[in-house]
């Protein structure tokens, strides 16, 4: 197979966890016959710092012609100003927009390996598993808005329609239908009247899908059943804020925001595929950074935008046997105890494939 990848390196560690995942993909070219063609574009701080735009006009024309998008992160201190009229965060936005990318795809796995690096009870992460299905393009991150200026005042609105969650909710039953047959939407229909439109629109396409249980939980009891009872969570649905806050808080269950993938899908043939993490500025060029959110985004590229599973499957087994040999970054190391570099935790993955 031959495809062409678009690379979004972007700021602090972008870079760094960018071309751990790309050191992967070329051995999975290798090992299985592919040819990857992987072509670098701004995006974020660096693209405003060369062209003005967090994300210029020749990225968006490469990312159109390519299968995949692989990004890194965007941000830091050098562009944290909430006033500025140009925003490195402006250029992921306007990507998913962009291309339509209404559902992110965040899965938590607890790795047996990093048990003791968590905050839970080893007992409670037996058996988690969960994939969140975020809302990406709708919600109170686009809603109307009036920033403080002059007045002593400012709001942000939450807004859904009926065709935007039913879109999502379409990919997160079908994706339950592949996994645990289980589907928990998140809301806060007790209050907002845009989560009351969000139940009754996913109990109205649950009809499609009677091989799969749906149930609706509170946001507020669902960030507690996620500490206190995760492995009875199989697929999870929710808005654009919500799904951000729960998969972040959710990131304990693997030991480290680092270990999370994810993959921004719409309906075209484009997926855009990121870690979870931020740029993290404080070690950028450190060779602390945990590159597995970014390995595993790769392996959800195989797998949903190349039609990979085999190749996906092994940059999973591969990340699994690294961390059973006991290859820690920075973050997922014992207190106090060693760890090993960027380039070396890679070369723990190469090794393993």
């Amino acid at each position: 197979m031959k495809a062409s990848i678009v690379l979004l390196p972007g700021d602090g560690i972008g870079p760094e966890v960018t071309s751990a995942a790309v050191a992967v993909l070329q051995k999975i070219a290798s090992r299985f016959g592919h040819e990857f063609l992987f072509q670098d574009a701004l995006i974020g701080g660096g693209a405003i710092d060369a062209t003005g735009s967090a994300l210029p006009d020749e990225t968006l024309r490469a990312a159109e012609g390519s299968d995949a998008i692989l990004l890194g992160a965007v941000g830091g201190p050098k562009w944290d100003n909430p006033t500025a009229a140009v925003r490195p965060e402006q250029g992921l936005l306007k990507i998913r927009k962009h291309f339509d990318l209404y559902a992110n795809l965040r899965p938590v796995k607890a790795y047996p390996a990093l048990a003791a690096h968590t905050p839970l009870r080893p007992e409670l992460l037996e058996g988690v598993d969960i994939l969140f299905v975020r809302e990406l393009t709708g919600g109170m991150y686009f809603g109307e808005r009036k920033e403080q200026g002059d007045d002593d005042f400012a709001y942000d609105t939450e807004y859904y329609s009926v065709t935007e969650v039913e879109r999502v909710a379409h990919i997160a039953f079908r994706a339950a239908q592949g996994r645990r047959r289980k589907l928990t939407s998140v809301d806060k229909a007790n209050v907002l009247a845009a989560m009351r439109l969000w139940r009754r629109t996913v109990v109205k396409v649950h009809e499609d899908y009677a091989d799969v249980a749906l149930d609706h939980v509170l946001v507020d009891a669902c960030t507690m059943h996620l500490i206190t009872r995760p492995a009875s969570f199989d697929v999870v649905v929710a808005s654009n804020m919500f799904g951000d806050i729960l998969s972040d808080e959710a990131s304990v269950l693997a030991g480290s925001l680092g270990m999370l993938p994810s993959a921004s899908l719409g309906a075209g043939k484009i997926g855009l595929y990121e870690p979870v993490h931020g740029s993290a500025p404080d070690i950028a060029g450190q060779g602390k950074a945990n590159p597995t959110g970014a390995i595993l985004s790769a392996a959800m590229m195989l797998r949903y935008s190349l039609k990979l599973e085999a190749e996906a499957a092994a940059v999973e087994r591969a990340v699994d046997a690294a961390l059973a040999s006991g290859a820690r970054t920075a973050d997922i190391a014992p207190r106090g105890g060693s760890y090993i570099s960027t380039q070396e935790y890679q070369a723990a993955v190469l090794s393993a494939l």
